[in-house]
């Protein structure tokens, strides 16, 4: 009776050591709390939580325990190829806790996305507009395009000559794209034109020299906030990131 009583009280002193671990492989505890930094990961991956999911992950657990304890006793760890990967893997984690643990401390507010909205919103404009263009090397190519056009030459048999591949094969067409598409002297020339209307003098940008034609104009319906907040919130935290960059790398001391 009395050795029973001492079995019992043994079990009932290793149940909470039992449900801290995982595992025990080789005399070397597996926590359980590993098991649920894995569940954690997944999750935020998309991966339901489940039991299945989470006896998954102990085994996977066990077998990387074992693995690791067989390099342990070879000295795989001791190998210079080893060390120098181990060491890289190690910067990529700390990095990656930097960057994260300062974009928690410093989060794209409510504000910041609304004033980006509106910002992107003003830039984008109301307007859409249908054009076709032909883009040639030298002025004097692009005022003799504008002759014939006046002479009745058609559009979209001198847009064949186009150096823009992308609209030449298609009489010039750019299709349906608001002003702020376009570099500021085209987009400027573009809002200028009434609809069927060609510039009268050729418009010079970084490209060449532009004959640009308006087919159309129609209003933009611009996306609501809410639909747009992701892409937004995600943007500005990237330019968050990439001043923090910036900012550390122009304080360093480099030689």
């Amino acid at each position: 009776m009395k050795r029973v009583l001492m079995m019992a009280a043994a079990l009932t002193l290793a149940a909470p050591v039992f449900a801290q671990n995982a595992a025990v492989v080789n005399g070397k505890a597996i926590p359980s709390s590993r098991v649920d930094q894995f569940v954690k990961l997944l999750t935020k991956q998309g991966q339901p939580d489940s039991p299945q999911l989470r006896e998954q992950i102990r085994e996977e657990l066990i077998n990387r325990e074992i693995f690791l304890q067989e390099a342990d006793k070879r000295g795989v760890a001791k190998q210079p190829e080893v060390q120098a990967e181990i060491d890289l893997t190690r910067q990529s984690v700390l990095i990656r806790g930097l960057f994260n643990d300062f974009l928690a401390k410093n989060p794209v507010s409510p504000q910041d996305i609304q004033a980006e909205y509106d910002r992107v919103k003003s830039a984008q404009g109301d307007k859409e507009y249908q054009a076709r263009h032909i883009l040639v090397e030298s002025e004097a190519q692009a005022k003799d395009i504008i002759a014939q056009l006046k002479k009745g030459a058609k559009f979209e048999d001198l847009a064949k000559q186009s150096k823009d591949p992308g609209s030449a094969a298609n009489g010039g067409s750019l299709d349906w794209a608001p002003s702020s598409t376009y570099v500021k002297p085209f987009a400027d020339a573009l809002a200028a034109l009434q609809k069927g209307q060609t510039t009268d003098a050729p418009v010079q940008t970084q490209f060449g020299w532009h004959v640009i034609r308006l087919d159309d104009v129609r209003p933009v319906q611009f996306p609501p906030l809410e639909q747009l907040r992701p892409q937004i919130e995600e943007s500005l935290r990237q330019t968050k990131l990439r001043d923090f960059q910036t900012s550390l790398r122009e304080k360093a001391k480099i030689q």
